[in-house]
């Protein structure tokens, strides 16, 4: 399937966006560690999210999280402390997606998980039980997920868990947003110092609790309103919080340097509510700006600044290669068919300098990645009649995305 876009005039919309994925994967999992039968208000209605539902639901002997990373890692965790005897596997990529640092670490801590095909990948047979827990070093530097799956189940271990976490620390925003979480719903843990986190035994009470919508699917707008040069666009998003836990929610500060001004109709910390965004005319002429905490920001910057030719230096992406796809190389590949000449440096680094080439103009791959197909989109302001390959990917956290874009006034025709 491919998809053409054609962008209309004037963007002027008012978008509910899906809720927050990141939210709903972990408060799925703590409900569920907590003991309670009702799931939380506001899930994510994505692919990642509805994988994570059906297999807390039904529980099969086989459970397939298709092409969720995020369902894989907390679903190991998970089912190291669940009793009974469970297969976790995905889609092929998945097959190829390295999980051995987390097993070794909830190994260390007393599970039974074996390999059932290649060493260090899925699938995997996880006999679960209860585990002692205690003190573990990790990697900072690794997928913030592992650390994220660690620490969601260290009430529930018989004497709790520390975690030291080694070397440089990347996306601690999402560290930080799996303790609130785990706040939200009892859990006695935090920052014991700047690399430890220390989660004591006692596990999670039940309670309601209602997810706040996606700074990330917001990123996208933000990017259609900076590419589009015209100072009359405003667009509303519905059900986000000022004073996020989201790391993504940084979006409303780094686009206010690409040309895009935010504004909350309530100053309420932590409640949902209606943001607008406006075209000013000031903005950086060069941005330069470390990822780490972000990498799920970093294919929105890189067609934005291109687009609005912002020469730009990146740096902190070092996650991205081991993602659906290895979006270092698949950015580089696809921006160049546009006319745009991206470098990288040591698999954790993307620049432009402005260099261009002659344009292809051939369909946008998506590589089976989401962000691919929602980032590249919004070009469809200076490129008329984009098109994009496999669209239907945005189903794993914007399943409305193209439906929103109609009722936007987009044209958007399947081919």
């Amino acid at each position: 399937m491919q998809y053409t876009l054609k962008a209309p005039a004037q963007l002027n919309s008012t978008v509910k966006l899906p809720a927050s994925k990141s939210i709903s994967n972990r408060a799925l999992i703590i409900s569920a560690l907590s003991g309670n039968i009702v799931n939380p208000q506001n899930l994510s209605d994505c692919d990642d999210t509805n994988v994570t539902v059906r297999a807390l639901r039904d529980m099969p002997y086989e459970i397939d999280i298709m092409a969720s990373g995020t369902a894989m890692r907390f679903m190991t965790a998970y089912l190291s402390v669940t009793e009974g005897e469970h297969v976790l596997t995905g889609t092929e990529r998945m097959k190829h997606r390295p999980i051995k640092i987390l097993v070794d670490a909830l190994r260390y801590l007393g599970a039974d998980i074996e390999y059932l095909g290649e060493e260090g990948y899925p699938p995997l047979r996880i006999r679960g039980s209860k585990i002692d827990g205690g003190a573990i070093e990790v990697p900072g530097d690794m997928s913030s997920q592992y650390i994220s799956a660690l620490l969601m189940i260290g009430p529930v271990l018989e004497n709790g868990l520390e975690l030291t976490l080694t070397g440089d620390i990347i996306s601690r925003s999402y560290i930080d947003l799996t303790l609130h979480t785990m706040h939200d719903f009892g859990a006695k843990v935090d920052w014991k110092d700047i690399k430890t986190i220390k989660a004591e035994p006692g596990g999670y009470r039940q309670r309601d609790y209602l997810i706040e919508n996606d700074w990330s699917a917001a990123s996208y707008w933000y990017e259609m309103l900076a590419i589009h040069n015209h100072p009359g666009d405003e667009v509303k998003l519905l059900g986000l919080a000022d004073a996020s836990r989201q790391g993504d929610s940084v979006v409303k500060y780094l686009f206010s340097m690409l040309g895009v001004k935010t504004m909350f109709e309530s100053t309420e910390a932590g409640v949902p509510t209606t943001v607008t965004l406006k075209k000013v005319q000031k903005r950086l002429p060069r941005l330069d700006y470390d990822f780490k905490n972000q990498p799920d920001l970093a294919q929105t910057f890189v067609v934005s600044c291109c687009a609005m030719n912002i020469p730009f230096h990146f740096v902190g992406l070092s996650t991205l290669k081991i993602k659906e796809t290895d979006r270092i190389q698949a950015l580089k590949a696809e921006m160049r068919k546009l006319g745009y000449i991206i470098t990288d440096r040591d698999e954790s680094e993307l620049m432009w300098n402005g260099e261009r080439c002659d344009p292809t103009w051939e369909p946008i791959d998506t590589y089976e990645d989401h962000r691919m197909a929602l980032s590249f989109a919004p070009l469809c302001f200076i490129h008329e009649g984009l098109r994009i390959n496999n669209p239907h990917v945005v189903t794993k956290s914007y399943p409305r995305f193209w439906d929103d874009l109609k009722e936007a006034g987009f044209e958007v025709s399947e081919e």
